[in-house]
């Protein structure tokens, strides 16, 4: 059920591939290379015969080009970095200079930082720039000069998917073509490693000096294993000062003496290489030659899925005539030998604002739909297609965006953007889902759909020949199909769920109105008191909510709540986002008997006592709950078998170890600073969840009027999966609240909770529907947000404090302003 649309970042791998690589280990034994036994000469011949077989996939011999096994591309590029024979600045020589293109990976132009240690200049060069050079030319004596200079350059854009001519290895060597106009001897490093998970590339035509590669973006399978391709010309230039285990010919440990190996392979190859992941890559190659045909099949099968997909795409439009999405794309993605399949785009509304990457990534995940977004490791591309300055950049870090993160707007300018790309497994049906989901969530019925011009599929029909096969997922051949837009628009599936992120402007004004843009006064116009409607603990993360009528509270929040986590059997934690029957699963809490009785329709009831195991049977281990590190330890066989069997799969129900409560899982507490100490239980972001009653109803009204059926509001409370949910009278006025107290606790509001497709799972049923999600993004503009965290203020007594409903709750606006206690004892409760 999932549409994978990031095979730029990995490419998945076939279950036959699995099987033959595992049928390999089964029937052979495979020892250390670096033995002399039979298993590991067995281990030695194999690895040379999978480095002939990489030589030959890039058309090429031994004779020209070595193949040295790194841990992927980065370590290759790292490699070239220390041993390349670079002049520094200030000898007699003149110096060597690292020139690479701005649009390169971080990792290429991470290089300069070991180029800088050893006194070499780097230059960044715009991919105009190489062009404007080409006329340049080196007087006659300064073409004696032996210095030599590295350029970098990507074959294919990771960003953007361009290929950049692979024309300009041999014109950079010849002088023909110039980086920078210096004297001395340039060689070419060509990144490939985007280039080749779906392109021909012959080394026998284009002999760059360097080519990094990582497996995985090939195969899938193995990760961790990548090369670097040395053009034997070259190899003998290459320095190394550190020798590990294997590369040795000869050394003393108790002089300065040390003799390298002959082969560069083996001189450069530090301890002994993954032999089994070097082992795979040979099925690896089987597998796709056996269900493909080869990379120039696949080269035109991805660039025919991209060419379509770009097509429709880019003529979406709104009612107004305006584009749906905004493209970066330096080609108009007529010809595979300029364009990869890689679609690199932002979502627009109606008004030409972008909608942040993070809100469209959570809107396709919905769909099941995996895409990239951010700047994806190449920031260089990011600037130049998103118009982003360098002060801009820096601005951004001070407001507290970094590489990986969700901020997505920043003064409402986009940080990153969305890509989507394309492999040799990736079928026609892929690139419709996608569409559909962007025509499903973007247009109404009342905008104009452009139907896919006949044009359109004779550019299609004309880059792939009528005689060539595309890939579909059973790795069967198909004809690729021709449709319009118009199809698109009208699939029932599509048009059944239509809504828009962000609502055309006339329904916006009401909904903001209605919903989201109330603004609260300094001092609240009612003075109704806020009060304590529910309450409800999560004993186990992700599992059904226990409610109470006053329960109390510890220094991580309430008593035991998400002491508990069920994780799977390679112990990462498990969600509903992964298994949404988690929900199903009712844990309750008898604090006099002091255990938790566990429930689930078919299930025998099953307790575990709340006394922590401290013998020595159990084994503390670490785990991580939203990159928080925690020390945990297993709950044991016994309860490991009921979760199981309930959920049909392997998986073990662990606790918090107590030892490890104050301090080892602190959170980011947004500015809390009077909270030093603040401790966290196995939640995601803050101590307590909050959330108001009013805020409900107002979007209980909206997505009613978009479903089907009525919805009640006891459901869409237990949707949100609050701790504390209270009544006041003015709908989103929790949102202006800095502090509050309730009785004798006091809490800090740490921010709005961004919220996730578990909003859109039935917490009665396990059922999903997309529909709540996007209303809600609907109604709030551009963002997910509903409810706000809370964090304890330290408690004053050993004693724990009690929290009930019915208790009042008396905010601090942000502006510092008290609000006074109510003079009316009445209650606001609404369900």
């Amino acid at each position: 059920g999932i549409t994978y649309l990031d095979h730029a970042g990995s490419a998945l791998f076939p279950e036959s591939l699995l099987k033959a690589f595992t049928d390999d280990l089964r029937n052979n034994v495979y020892g250390n290379p670096h033995s002399q036994n039979i298993s590991s000469k067995l281990t030695y011949d194999t690895i040379e015969h999978v480095r002939y077989r990489i030589l030959q996939h890039f058309h090429t011999t031994a004779e020209d080009y070595t193949i040295i096994f790194t841990s992927g591309c980065t370590a290759a590029l790292k490699l070239v970095a220390e041993a390349f024979p670079w002049i520094p600045e200030g000898t007699k020589q003149p110096s060597s200079r690292f020139c690479y293109l701005t649009d390169s990976h971080t990792s290429v132009v991470g290089m300069r930082g070991i180029t800088a240690s050893m006194n070499v200049l780097s230059v960044p060069i715009k991919p105009k720039e190489i062009l404007l050079s080409e006329k340049s030319r080196l007087l006659a004596e300064e073409q004696n000069c032996t210095t030599p200079h590295l350029f970098s350059y990507p074959a294919q854009s990771n960003f953007s998917g361009t290929k950049y001519p692979l024309s300009w290895i041999q014109d950079i060597k010849s002088r023909k073509l110039l980086p920078i106009k210096i004297p001395g001897k340039w060689f070419v490093l060509l990144d490939a490693a985007s280039y080749v998970s779906s392109s021909p590339l012959d080394l026998g035509v284009h002999q760059a000096d360097f080519i990094p590669i990582s497996f995985y973006k090939i195969f899938g399978f193995p990760t961790g294993l990548g090369a670097l391709l040395v053009n034997n010309r070259i190899a003998p230039l290459l320095r190394k000062t550190y020798f590990g285990g294997g590369t040795a010919a000869a050394y003393l440990a108790g002089e300065d003496f040390y003799f390298p190996r002959k082969s560069i392979a083996e001189r450069f190859e530090d301890g002994t290489v993954s032999f089994l992941d070097i082992i795979a890559l040979k099925h690896g190659f089987d597998v796709l030659e056996k269900l493909t045909g080869g990379m120039e099949k696949i080269k035109q099968h991805t660039f025919a899925l991209a060419h379509y997909t770009y097509t429709v795409l880019s003529t979406l439009r709104y009612a107004n005539g305006a584009p749906v999405v905004r493209i970066y794309s330096d080609t108009d993605f007529s010809n595979p030998d300029v364009q990869g399949p890689i679609i690199n785009f932002n979502v627009l509304n109606e008004n030409g604002e972008v909608i942040g990457f993070s809100q469209v990534d959570k809107m396709a995940s919905l769909y099941n739909i995996h895409v990239r977004t951010g700047c994806f490791c190449n920031t260089g591309a990011c600037q130049m297609h998103l118009g982003i300055s360098n002060e801009d950049i820096q601005r951004n870090l001070q407001a507290g965006h970094v590489c990986g993160d969700d901020i997505d707007l920043v003064d409402g300018r986009p940080t990153g953007s969305v890509r989507i790309s394309f492999g040799y497994m990736s079928s026609f049906e892929d690139a419709q889902t996608f569409l559909k989901f962007i025509i499903a969530t973007r247009l109404s019925k009342s905008d104009t759909v452009v139907p896919f011009q006949s044009s359109v599929t004779k550019l299609t029909t004309e880059s792939v020949p009528d005689d060539h096969p595309s890939i579909n997922n059973a790795g069967k051949l198909s004809a690729i199909p021709h449709t319009l837009v118009r199809e698109l628009g009208n699939n029932s599936s599509a048009t059944k769920t239509t809504v828009n992120w962000q609502p055309p402007e006339a329904e916006a004004e009401s909904i903001r109105a209605a919903v989201s843009e109330i603004a609260v006064p300094t001092c609240r116009r009612d003075d109704k008191p806020i009060t304590v409607t529910r309450i409800y603990l999560y004993p186990i993360k992700s599992c059904s909510a226990f409610e109470v009528t006053e329960w109390p509270v510890g220094n991580q929040g309430l008593l035991y709540d998400r002491n508990w986590m069920v994780v799977n059997q390679n112990g990462v934690c498990m969600t509903q986002k992964q298994e949404p029957r988690l929900c199903l699963v009712n844990p309750s809490i008898d604090l006099k008997q002091k255990i938790m009785v566990i429930q689930a329709e078919g299930m025998d009831p099953i307790s575990v006592s709340l006394e922590e195991n401290t013998g020595k049977e159990a084994v503390i281990s670490e785990s991580k709950v939203c990159s928080h590190r925690v020390k945990t330890y297993d709950c044991g066989e016994r309860i490991a078998g009921w979760f199981s069997m309930f959920l049909g799969r392997p998986c073990r129900l662990i606790r918090q170890s107590s030892d490890m409560k104050n301090g080892s899982h602190q959170n980011n507490t947004k500015g809390l600073a009077s909270a030093t100490n603040i401790s966290l239980s196995l939640v995601n972001e803050a101590q307590y969840l909050l959330i108001n009653v009013a805020s409900i109803l107002q979007l209980k009204e909206h997505i009613s009027a978009r479903l089907e059926e009525p919805l009640e509001i006891e459901e869409l409370i237990r949707r949100f999966r609050a701790n504390i949910v209270v009544s006041a009278p003015e709908s989103f006025e929790e949102e202006e609240w800095a502090e509050i107290s309730i009785g004798a606790l006091r809490f800090q509001v740490v921010g709005p909770c961004s919220r996730c497709q578990i909003i859109c799972i039935d917490q009665q049923s396990g059922e999903r529907n997309k529909e709540f999600l996007q209303s809600l993004s609907a109604a709030r503009g551009r963002k997910t947000n509903f409810g706000i965290y809370l964090m304890n203020q330290p408690l004053r007594s050993s004693f724990p404090d009690i929290l009930s409903v019915g208790s009042q709750v008396l905010p601090v606006l942000k502006e510092n302003t008290e609000i006074q206690p109510p003079t009316s004892s009445e209650e606001k409760c609404s369900g």
